[in-house]
C-alpha cells in the first residue's frame, strides 16, 4: 500500500461554541491548533474561518489572513481551503478568501444536498452565543447549494485560473457520478483525491456498508486514477478512518468532523485525534505520508506558489 495521508480538519463551520470550549475560534487557536495537528503528522490541513468575537462561520477574507501566513511559517503542511464555507454562504462569498490566498489545495462538494444540523442542538441547555441555536434549528430548512454550473466556477477560478487541487468531497454515491461527468468533460484531472463522507444528515449513512460500496462504485467509475480518503461525523470517525485505512485508503480528522476523541471525552485538541489515527494506522503496517510526499502523491503545485 502506499503511504497513508492524514488530514485534519481543524475547525469546520458546523460545531458551535457551545458543544466545546476546545473548538478553535481565534485566528491565535486555529494557527495553533492547525501547527500542532501538522506536528502531529498531519500532511494536510483542510481550513475555514471563524468570527472571533463569536465563533460564526466566516468568509471573511481578514479572518482567513489573520491565521494563514503563521500557519505556513509553523510548519510545512499543506493548506487546503474550504469552497464549501458554510450553507449559508452565497458562492462567491465562500470562494472570496481561496481565490485571494491561491491554495495548493481546495475542498469542493459534489452537489447540492441538504445539511441538516438540528438534531445537535436538542443536546445544547446552555447556549454561550444567541447566534448557534436558530443557526442549528434553522437547518431543517437549510440546503447547501452546489449545482453543476456553480462546481464549473469553482473548477476554473481555483483550479484552472490558480493551479489548485481538489479534494472532491462526495457525501453520497450521485456525487461519483458527478466527478466522473467532469472528468469525462475533461474539466478535471487525474491522480483524483476523492473525500468519502458519511454520517451528515442529508448525506449517506455512517454504515460500513456503505463505505465499501461507495469503493466499489469508485474503483469502477474511476479505475486506478484516484485516491480515496474517509471522514465520518461525530462517534463514526475512529471506525469508518480506520476501517479507510485497513482498505488502502487515506483518513481525515479534526474538530470539524468530531469533538471527541473517546466515548463521553472531548478532545482538547486536533493533534490529540491525529495522534490517536496515526498510532492505530501505523499498527496497522501503514506508513505516514510526509506533507511533500502527499504534495507528490497528489501533484501539488508547491507552496512556493500560493498567495498565502
Amino acid at each position: 500500500m502506499s503511504k497513508l495521508i492524514i488530514t485534519c480538519a481543524v475547525t469546520g463551520s458546523i460545531h458551535t461554541p457551545s458543544m466545546s470550549p476546545y473548538l478553535p475560534i481565534t485566528a491565535d487557536q486555529i494557527a495553533q491548533s492547525a501547527v500542532g495537528a501538522a506536528e502531529a503528522g498531519a500532511a494536510i490541513l483542510h481550513l475555514h474561518a471563524r468570527d472571533p468575537e463569536d465563533g460564526r462561520p466566516s468568509a471573511d477574507p481578514h479572518h482567513f489572513d489573520a491565521f494563514l501566513p503563521r500557519i505556513k511559517q509553523g510548519c510545512d503542511a499543506v493548506i487546503n481551503l474550504t469552497t464549501g464555507g458554510s450553507a449559508t454562504m452565497t458562492l462567491d462569498q465562500r470562494l472570496a478568501a481561496p481565490m485571494q490566498a491561491e491554495p495548493e489545495m481546495c475542498s469542493l462538494n459534489m452537489g447540492t444536498m441538504n445539511f441538516a444540523l438540528y438534531p445537535a442542538a436538542e443536546r445544547i441547555s446552555d447556549w454561550k452565543y444567541d447566534w448557534e441555536r436558530p443557526f442549528l434549528e434553522g437547518s431543517d430548512d437549510l440546503i447547501f447549494k452546489n449545482t453543476p454550473r456553480d462546481m464549473v466556477h469553482v473548477l476554473h477560478q481555483m483550479g484552472d485560473r490558480r493551479g489548485a487541487r481538489f479534494e472532491f468531497e462526495c457525501y453520497d454515491v450521485s456525487h461519483l457520478h458527478m466527478l466522473k461527468h467532469f472528468l469525462d468533460r475533461g474539466m478535471v484531472q487525474g491522480p483524483l483525491f476523492i473525500q468519502f463522507v458519511f454520517g451528515v444528515l442529508g448525506g449517506i449513512g455512517a454504515d460500513p456498508e456503505n463505505l465499501t460500496h461507495m469503493k466499489r462504485m469508485a474503483d469502477k467509475l474511476f479505475g486506478d486514477g484516484y485516491m480515496f480518503s474517509v471522514l465520518a461525523a461525530g462517534r463514526h470517525q475512529m471506525p469508518l478512518i480506520t476501517m479507510s485505512a485497513i482498505l488502502g485508503g487515506h483518513v481525515r480528522v479534526g474538530l470539524e468532523d468530531s469533538l471527541m476523541i473517546a466515548r463521553g471525552k472531548l478532545a482538547k485538541t486536533n493533534a490529540e485525534q491525529v495522534t490517536k489515527i496515526r498510532r492505530i494506522v501505523e499498527d496497522l503496517g501503514r506508513d505516514i505520508a510526509s506533507s511533500d510526499e502527499a504534495r507528490a502523491m497528489l501533484h501539488l503545485k508547491g507552496t512556493d506558489r500560493t498567495a498565502i
